[in-house]
């Protein structure tokens, strides 16, 4: 055969290789997916929030936490640096108000993803740690939260090499957290889509503290929203693209080792748990492909999923809320509390519903 046949063979061989990771990647996006409308009760979009709520956390006293403006490669965005929300729940104006940053702070760069709280049983004091990515780095800020100011004070930012794309974090005591790695703020965009494509289990989780910082979970498709159970003794990870909740015990060293997983037909994004009841709420992309092709007239949907009794050998997971689209548009995390059900995005609103 000659040079030319050689060719032509090998162009043809990558052709289909690139054909079946590129149908493979649209399956696992779901792209076929045909959405319902399944609608909750006094559903309202809430104020000030026009521009992606990336993720949400309550504390016990009904303070919601919002990180907005994420500004993530490929998406739409706000020009805007990102802000960080607080929420009173308890308050029936359900009213959004911006926290007043630092003057110390980088502002302009500011770029939110995942947060967690800690609050340190001493005092009370109620520390909140972000995901920020600046210039589409990844790194960790630790702010102090004044609530008679509303106001966030810097303490620190905390980088290292294992930490470089950072999706969401849990935080498990002082200055130390299980975050998640997903490979997607990686140096170029164009890197990103072709890992993507590529279709490989990549992501993990890494463990840090300042004493001592290691990856502790490997082999996710893109490992996403992280949580901990009540108890603290169990952590759990949403794998976006393997349609999967992971279950997780701790172990004395750190280290995670892998109880189950639990298939949810669905691509999860954050994790919140119910401090009561343990049950996970989930934020989730029913048809990722639309997301990422992004085309306002046919919009991605928005989908939460509640899993029950995950520790049992029967989880029951049961779709709480689904929307074409075109109410709210790529939801990213689901929170609860007292009856009602908070949905955040990527880069859309933000909602609250009464639940059924």
């Amino acid at each position: 055969m000659g040079k030319l046949g050689c060719i032509s063979l090998l162009v043809a061989a990558l052709a289909v290789l690139l054909g079946e990771r590129f149908y493979n990647f649209r399956k696992r996006a779901l792209a076929d997916r045909v959405l319902a409308n399944n609608h909750l009760p006094n559903c309202v979009l809430l104020k000030n929030l026009e521009h992606g709520t990336e993720d949400i956390t309550i504390l016990g006293d009904g303070l919601a936490f919002i990180s907005a403006g994420l500004r993530y490669p490929g998406f739409p965005a706000s020009d805007e640096p990102g802000k960080i929300f607080v929420l009173d729940l308890k308050d029936s104006r359900l009213k959004p108000t911006e926290l007043r940053m630092p003057r110390n702070f980088d502002l302009e760069t500011f770029n939110p993803h995942g947060i967690s709280i800690y609050t340190d049983p001493s005092d009370d004091a109620v520390y909140l740690y972000v995901v920020n990515h600046p210039h589409l780095k990844s790194q960790i800020e630790v702010f102090k939260f004044v609530e008679e100011e509303l106001s966030l004070v810097h303490l620190k930012t905390i980088k290292h090499k294992l930490l470089h794309s950072v999706n969401d974090i849990v935080v498990v005591g002082v200055d130390s957290f299980y975050a998640t790695i997903d490979q997607y703020f990686e140096n170029e965009l164009l890197k990103g889509y072709f890992e993507l494509l590529l279709g490989q289990p990549w992501g993990s989780v890494v463990y840090y503290s300042p004493n001592e910082v290691k990856e502790v979970s490997q082999g996710y498709y893109m490992a996403n929203g992280i949580n901990v159970s009540p108890d603290r003794r169990h952590v759990y990870v949403a794998d976006l693209f393997g349609h999967n909740v992971h279950m997780l015990e701790r172990k004395e060293d750190h280290t995670l080792t892998p109880v189950k997983a639990v298939a949810v037909d669905t691509l999860p994004d954050n994790i919140e748990v119910d401090p009561e009841t343990g049950d996970l709420w989930v934020g989730c992309h029913p048809n990722a492909w639309k997301l990422f092709m992004f085309d306002p007239n046919d919009p991605a949907g928005s989908e939460v999923i509640r899993i029950q009794n995950i520790h049992s050998d029967q989880p029951k997971v049961t779709q709480v809320y689904e929307d074409d689209g075109h109410t709210l548009l790529g939801s990213s995390v689901a929170t609860t509390y007292d009856g009602k059900l908070l949905i955040g995005t990527v880069f859309h609103k933000a909602m609250i519903c009464d639940l059924k």
